[in-house]
C-alpha cells in the first residue's frame, strides 16, 4: 500500500516536511529563549528600579566611557544643574500610544561644568519638524532633575543614520557620542529619562515617558504557536499518506472488479469453461 511513498518525488516530500518541522521546533525553542531573556531583563530592570535615588556621580561619570552605560541602566538618579538654552534636539520618529512623535532631549551642565543628556519627553509630530519647537524651552535657572539611566544607542545594520559632522538639530536616536562632538563640556555617558522635576514642568513641557514595560511579552504564545505547527504536521503528514495509500488501493481494487466483468458481447460457446457443468451449456450466472 505505501509502495508509491518510495518515488522520488514523496521522498522530496518527506524532506521537505522533516526539515519543516526541525525549523518549526527550533522557532519555539528560540522564542522560549528569548522569554527567559525577558525574564532576566525584567529581574535586572525590577532590581535597578527599585534601589533608592542617589546622585549621578555615584553612579557614573564622564570619564566611565560610552560603554559603561548600560551596566547602570534603570539605576534611579538626582542631577542638579541648569539647561543649556538653544541646544535642545529631537530625537525623531518616536512613537506614543500609536502616535507619531519624537523625543526632546536637553543637555543639563552640572556645577563641574560636565553635561548630562535629559530625555524631557515626548512631543507629537507627524515628523515633518526640523528642530525643538521654540514654545518648549527649557526652563530657566537652576533645576533638580529625577529619573533612571540609560544607555546610548547606536545604529545597528539597517536604520537612519546621522551625518558625522555639523550641528544637528534633530537625531535618528539618542547616540550620546554623536550629541557630544556639537557641546562643549564633557558628556556623562549615560542619559536620564526624566520622571520628576524642581521646579515641575510646565503644561507645555513634553509629556514623559511611561516607566519602562515588564511583561514578558509575546514569546510564550509564539512558542506554543510553533510546536502547535510542528504537532499538526507530525500528526497529520502520515494521515496524508494514509489517506493516499487507500485511496490507490481503492482505485486497484475498482480495476480488478472491471477486468472481472463478463463483457457483454462475449457470445459463450458450447465447452466454454465458463459454463456452469451442471446446468449443461447454460452460462453460469
Amino acid at each position: 500500500m505505501y509502495r508509491f511513498a518510495l518515488r522520488p518525488r514523496w521522498i522530496l516530500s518527506h524532506l521537505f516536511v522533516l526539515a519543516l518541522v526541525v525549523v518549526m521546533v527550533n522557532l519555539g525553542f528560540w522564542q522560549l529563549r528569548r522569554l527567559d531573556e525577558r525574564r532576566d531583563r525584567n529581574a535586572v530592570v525590577s532590581s535597578r528600579l527599585s534601589e533608592p535615588n542617589v546622585p549621578v556621580e555615584e553612579v557614573i561619570s564622564p570619564a566611565d566611557g560610552l560603554s559603561a552605560g548600560p551596566a547602570v541602566a534603570f539605576r534611579r538618579v538626582s542631577v542638579r544643574g541648569t539647561y543649556l538654552p538653544g541646544e535642545q534636539v529631537l530625537v525623531r520618529g518616536r512613537s506614543l500610544e500609536g502616535a507619531p512623535g519624537s523625543w526632546v532631549l536637553a543637555p543639563l551642565r552640572r556645577s563641574d561644568g560636565s553635561i548630562v543628556v535629559v530625555n524631557r519627553g515626548w512631543i507629537p509630530n507627524s515628523g515633518a519638524l526640523k528642530a525643538v519647537p521654540e514654545e518648549l524651552p527649557t526652563p530657566a535657572g537652576p533645576v533638580t532633575v529625577r529619573g533612571f539611566l540609560q544607555g546610548t544607542q547606536t545604529r545597528g545594520d539597517f536604520g537612519a543614520a546621522d551625518p558625522p559632522t555639523g550641528e544637528l538639530a534633530t537625531l535618528a536616536r539618542v547616540d550620546l557620542g554623536r550629541l557630544a562632538r556639537q557641546l562643549d563640556g564633557d558628556v556623562v555617558p549615560a542619559w536620564v529619562q526624566l520622571t520628576d522635576q524642581d521646579p515641575r514642568p510646565g503644561r507645555s513641557a513634553p509629556r514623559l515617558l511611561p516607566p519602562p514595560e515588564l511583561d514578558e511579552g509575546p514569546h510564550l504564545s509564539y512558542a506554543g504557536q510553533w510546536f502547535t505547527f510542528s504537532l499538526i504536521a507530525v500528526v497529520g503528514y502520515p494521515l496524508i499518506l494514509r489517506r493516499n495509500a487507500r485511496e490507490r488501493a481503492d482505485e486497484d481494487d475498482a480495476d480488478r472488479s472491471h477486468d472481472d466483468r463478463p463483457d457483454p458481447h462475449d457470445v459463450v460457446l458450447p465447452g466454454d469453461p465458463r459454463l456452469d457443468p451442471i446446468a449443461g451449456d447454460r452460462p453460469a450466472p
